[in-house]
């Protein structure tokens, strides 16, 4: 599985490979079953995750306790409560596996040394960091503008994999709508 790992800086560092077999060690190799918890609302985020295998949900609770996805994220791409995980603070979401896993994660101290001590490192996740953000403005501020039944032909479109990965409840969740709301408009697909 560290190959995953090791592919996926390798694509972003070219050439540049010194300290990569150091960074590579610095990750732990976790397997996780279907819906285990890596991360509750107030707790401390201690790892960043790379996906070799499978999928997590990042989600928060409202004060009725409704969940609303804020992402799925899938093989191939990193995943933490960044904002937690570099201050210390308690995080303002959750992540959970929605399917078996198997992770890669880095934990805080590591983290730091590798962003001192390794440039590379500090490349890929510079990397990391403006992919991230550019995901999240751009998926939030196209829902903002379509309809329901738009935000369904958007997921078909540039996340196909989800539909038939995910549970309906799930899908409506991440996309912002009803779960019959979601139910009744993908019959007319």
């Amino acid at each position: 599985m560290i190959e995953v790992l090791r592919k996926h800086i390798t694509t972003r560092l070219g050439n540049d490979l010194d300290h990569l077999d150091e960074v590579l060690s610095s990750f732990k190799h976790i397997s996780t079953k279907r819906n285990e918890q890596l991360l509750q609302q107030g707790n401390i985020c201690k790892n960043v995750y790379f996906i070799a295998k499978g999928c997590l949900q990042v989600y928060v609770h409202d004060k009725d306790l409704n969940e609303t996805t804020r992402d799925i994220v899938i093989e191939d791409n990193w995943c933490s409560e960044l904002l937690s995980f570099g201050s210390g603070k308690p995080a303002t979401e959750n992540v959970r596996t929605v399917e078996p896993c198997e992770l890669f994660a880095i934990d805080r101290k590591s983290f730091q040394t590798m962003m001192e001590t390794v440039p590379q490192f500090d490349k890929v996740y510079k990397q990391i960091l403006e992919a991230s953000y550019a995901n999240s403005v751009y998926r939030i501020n196209t829902f903002v503008s379509l309809t329901a039944f738009e935000r369904i032909k958007w997921l078909m479109e540039y996340r196909p994999l989800l539909m038939t990965r995910l549970s309906s409840k799930l899908i409506a969740s991440y996309l912002g709508i009803n779960k019959d709301v979601f139910s009744r408009l993908k019959a007319k697909l």
